[in-house]
């Protein structure tokens, strides 16, 4: 499986498309669906054999990581669309959460590569990657090792990783102007092939 982020404004609804895709093949005649179309789009099915839960009300702590200092959630694109998300998907013994966040900052990106390195420490030893795309999460499940790779190493953008391919934390730091944008990424999965 292989996530990769759209732009910042297609962020949320490739997650929302994907959790209704996930939601079409669950259909059961028992199952039951909520929604929410206020300031939050919210979507929540169960089914005798699975669920989703999809929102955007997440927050740093579920990253487990703390906000750089001075930091603001980043706006909402010109569509309205918000760039934060809380994503968990569960059938068939297998499960996945996905929970993303959007900063910026006006301090330049190697200030934030330094204070999230000391950060993610406690995760493990932590991975630097250089890219051109926002976010990346790959899970090759044929292969053995759950070490963790860079798709690329050029690019101006800088994504630390730490962990391993069924529980991760990834920070993505872009050059903004004079300032930066960066996303709290934490990816967790597990299921038969992960135990």
């Amino acid at each position: 499986m292989a996530y990769r982020s759209a732009p910042s404004s297609g962020r949320t609804h490739l997650l929302i498309i994907l959790a209704v895709a996930f939601a079409a093949s669950l259909t059961l005649a028992a199952c039951s669906v909520n929604t929410e179309n206020g300031d939050h789009k919210n979507v929540d099915i169960k089914t005798p054999i699975g669920g989703i839960h999809v929102d955007q009300d997440a927050h740093a702590n579920d990253t487990g990581l703390m906000v750089y200092p001075g930091a603001r959630p980043k706006k909402k694109d010109e569509d309205g669309e918000e760039s934060n998300a809380n994503v968990n998907l569960s059938a068939f013994g297998y499960g996945l959460r996905v929970v993303a966040l959007e900063f910026q900052s006006d301090d330049p990106p190697t200030k934030l590569i330094a204070y999230y390195k000391e950060q993610l420490k406690k995760y493990g030893a932590v991975l630097e990657c250089h890219t051109s795309k926002d976010i990346t999460y790959n899970r090759k499940s044929s292969e053995k090792s759950k070490e963790l790779t860079c798709d690329q190493d050029s690019g101006n953008n800088v994504e630390l990783k730490v962990g391993t391919e069924d529980n991760q934390h990834i920070v993505s730091v872009k050059p903004d102007g004079k300032g930066s944008t960066f996303a709290l990424v934490y990816v967790q999965t597990h299921g038969r092939d992960t135990i």
